[in-house]
């Protein structure tokens, strides 16, 4: 199966970044017995291998990866109708940001707030991808996974996903395990959206004061249409015109502090703190990590060596001309910076692959 493999395929052309060394061996599989059959094959030979889907979510080292990147391009989906929602059934390559589109012409409510996140559809239970008030974890029905070792089918149910915060078990206990194939989203046909997000909220009815009178299909519309254009501001929509786009997106996940540590965090910096904290339950806090290095120093901008904060949203790290060494050591200024004056230390978002 070797002859299959290309060799020496810079992998700074496969992730939004832009960052990375050469693969040793690359192979694009579009069906997953030919996903299963590099991953057999490399494992007969003792070769590595590490499986990529949009590449937005990822930054490999300046030196590449000694062994095999299989890229995920395993598309196609199915829309099964049942009484008030249709089931969503999607294969793991599909674009993320096409499948929102659609669901929204369809007039099916669930990810609109989810619009314009780069990467697949397979990536998204991994991190339990969210924003603006929405989660996958609220519309998924079930996730398959071929374990990687036993290469057997699994079918996990949502609450078997052990979803949180940005985690789940697939980046947690079986974090490497299971390959996810296949995601099922339940979606509504009947729901008026509901807007979570305040930002979101108070920019649409500032932009469309008839909100309330439009269609529901006209609101989804306008719900993506006004996230979209948000994200834009902020370079957080993938645009090969935008060099402040060219990152990760969000390179850090906002911290959970348990109410205690909340309290004593007012307490040192009610001065400072000029942020409204959002409860994730009772017990815990949700901390904006983007406040937590603007008042560490750092501004939008701030540059070393080409890494460089983006000057459009403090949580995206930016590639203008750099390494991959270099990004992350302004990471881990960063992160030093803000466990100094906090006693918080920022976890990155991405998946950093060293070897």
């Amino acid at each position: 199966m070797t002859e299959k493999f290309k060799k020496s395929i810079p992998l700074s052309e496969f992730t939004t970044i832009g960052l990375g060394g050469p693969a040793k061996y690359f192979f694009i599989a579009r069906t997953n017995q030919e996903l299963m059959d590099a991953v057999k094959y490399s494992n007969s030979l003792g070769i590595k291998f590490f499986i990529i889907g949009g590449g937005s979510n990822v930054i490999f080292s300046d030196q590449g990866f000694d062994g095999l990147i299989i890229k995920n391009e395993i598309t196609g989906f199915e829309l099964i109708d049942h009484d008030g929602y249709t089931e969503l059934v999607v294969d793991s390559g599909e674009a993320w940001d096409d499948l929102v589109e659609k669901t929204v012409s369809l007039g099916l409510s669930g990810i609109e707030c989810l619009s314009g996140i780069p990467g697949t559809a397979g990536a998204t239970p991994v991190q339990n991808v969210g924003a603006y008030g929405q989660e996958v974890s609220d519309t998924i029905t079930f996730v398959e996974g071929i374990d990687l070792e036993s290469y057997e089918v699994k079918k996990f149910s949502n609450d078997e996903c052990i979803f949180s915060y940005r985690d789940s078990r697939f980046k947690g206990k079986d974090k490497g395990r299971f390959f996810i194939s296949k995601v099922g989203y339940r979606l509504s046909k009947l729901n008026e959206p509901i807007l979570k997000y305040e930002a979101l909220n108070n920019e649409i009815r500032l932009n469309h004061g008839d909100f309330d009178l439009m269609e529901r299909i006209m609101k989804l519309r306008i719900i993506r249409e006004t996230v979209l254009e948000i994200r834009r501001k902020k370079s957080m929509v993938v645009d090969k015109d935008d060099p402040e786009s060219r990152s990760c997106g969000s390179f850090f996940t906002n911290p959970i502090l348990n109410v205690f540590e909340f309290e004593n965090l007012k307490n040192d910096y009610n001065s400072e703190l000029r942020t409204t904290p959002v409860f994730v339950n009772e017990e815990k806090v949700k901390i904006p990590a983007a406040w937590l290095i603007e008042n560490s120093g750092f501004s939008r901008g701030f540059s070393i060596s080409g890494a460089a904060i983006s000057a459009n949203h403090t949580l995206a790290l930016v590639n203008k001309g750099t390494t991959s060494k270099e990004l992350l050591e302004l990471s881990e200024i960063i992160r030093e910076s803000v466990y100094k004056k906090f006693g918080i230390m920022l976890e990155p978002e991405p998946e950093i692959i060293l070897t």
